[in-house]
């Protein structure tokens, strides 16, 4: 079991780094590069231990651990570290004859000391991402990473002292009480990662201080399904997204969309995909399926499936003890199911047979803006018409899940679905204040 942080010592903890921060310690690019290699070699150096971390607290197999996680974590602290002297450099305003004389220019500076709250699905990759964003910007940072990980947090408690500056860079963890605990100071902003519910908690808590808050919460993304698309790649597609990390990943694939013509090539090319996934028919015994996080959230999943009025494709069953849910796909379903009322966040896909692509948008922003969109098909207009008609964090087209790891694009929701962005620049510039100067000549 892991050693939750004293609530008692959280206090030192902010008061220490808010010391070292009005040092200047943390705004040399020197300082911040070093800092960055420092991290993505605490990766590299331990890979097998956090892949190994992954195996117990969710069930993930190695190679999605470094596939989902790992690699991308290194990717990001190498970009920061590759870029972070362009990203700082004071910036000339646009210029104009009536302001020019008084070079007005836009310095980059950290904010200060900040708070990183991570979920328990990607307890890697959603840490060392905004991790790498705040020291690349100068700040001085605390980890909390999600207690639902205990094996992850043990190495976050162990390697983070060793290869990270504990004069601006900590780790706290714990449960509910050592969070509250934390919202209580005021930090300088506040990155969290997790669902819509406590997403209000923490807003609430920081409004007190008017400290500002980067949320990523996820939400039912859906899936348009265009009937001309290449439904074998789409099915094969989609359901290795919904599967991945057994479905608990806040951009996978939650509903799809389909005209009601074409449900029935769709359920069997989604059929012949789960048959090459799984060949011997037991994804229980597979090497390459995950577990949900805990018996609370198997059992959450269980009911929605008990629960559906559609028609089990496939799947269906469950081992609460286990953390198992088969992987299940169900048709002819409704928008009063039990599994539209909220994020399913584990790996059952309903699909919802609609007269057309109207349909189909006009039941997507009927909901709450999700975090990312998907569309199958092979017509730009297509494409067009379901993009240029509706919102969401991302829009993605002909695949799923891996735009959060695309180099160069923001990564971020919108409304319910989380405000803010992480990824690269959009990262620094987030854990960034953007200062404004002029100097007026005397004449």
């Amino acid at each position: 079991m892991v050693a939750y942080t004293p609530l008692d010592d959280i206090p030192a903890i902010f008061s220490d780094l808010r010391t070292t921060f009005k040092t200047g310690k943390t705004k040399p690019i020197a300082y911040r590069k070093q800092q960055l290699s420092q991290l993505a070699w605490m990766l590299r150096d331990h890979q097998d231990r956090w892949a190994d971390g992954l195996k117990a607290d969710l069930g993930r197999p190695h190679l999605e651990a470094d596939f989902l996680e790992i690699n991308p974590s290194i990717a990001e602290a190498k970009d920061a570290y590759l870029n972070v002297d362009q990203w700082a450099k004071t910036e000339k305003a646009r210029w104009t004859l009536n302001w020019s004389v008084m070079k007005p220019e836009i310095r980059k500076e950290p904010k200060g000391v900040v708070l990183i709250i991570t979920p328990f699905n990607f307890p890697v990759h959603l840490t060392i991402t905004h991790v790498s964003a705040a020291i690349a910007a100068g700040n001085c940072v605390v980890i909390k990473p999600s207690e639902l990980c205990p094996a992850i947090c043990e190495l976050y408690a162990e390697l983070v002292p060793r290869y990270l500056d504990p004069e601006t860079c900590r780790v706290v963890n714990g449960d509910v009480p050592v969070v509250s605990k934390l919202l209580e100071y005021p930090w300088d902003h506040i990155v969290y990662v997790g669902s819509g519910r406590v997403a209000k908690i923490v807003c609430a808590a920081a409004a007190k201080h008017l400290t500002p808050v980067t949320t990523e919460l996820g939400g039912k993304s859906p899936v348009f399904i265009d009937p001309s698309c290449d439904m074998e790649l789409a099915a094969k597609r989609i359901l290795w997204g919904k599967l991945a990390n057994c479905g608990q990943v806040c951009v996978a694939p939650d509903y799809v969309l389909v005209p009601r013509d074409a449900q029935d090539h769709f359920v069997a090319e989604i059929k012949k995909a789960y048959d090459t996934f799984f060949p011997d028919g037991n994804p229980a015994k597979s090497d390459s399926f995950s577990r949900m996080v805990t018996e609370a959230h198997a059992n959450r999943v269980k009911k929605y499936v008990d629960d559906s009025k559609g028609t089990i494709v496939f799947g269906g069953d469950a081992n609460v003890q286990e953390k198992y849910i088969a992987p299940t796909v169900l048709k002819d379903v409704t928008l009063d199911d039990a599994t539209m009322q909220e994020e399913i966040f584990g790996p059952v896909l309903p699909i919802i047979p609609v007269k057309d692509v109207d349909e189909a948008i006009s039941i997507v922003n009927e909901r709450e803006h999700a975090l990312c969109l998907y569309v199958f098909t092979k017509d730009p207009k297509f494409k067009a018409k379901v993009f240029d008609n509706t919102q969401s964090g991302g829009a993605i087209a002909n695949e799923v899940i891996i735009h959060v790891g695309a180099t160069g694009l923001p990564f971020g929701g919108i409304g319910p679905s989380g405000s803010g962005y992480l990824s690269g620049k959009y990262g620094f510039d987030v854990f960034t204040h953007q200062r404004c100067t002029l100097d007026n000549p005397r004449w």
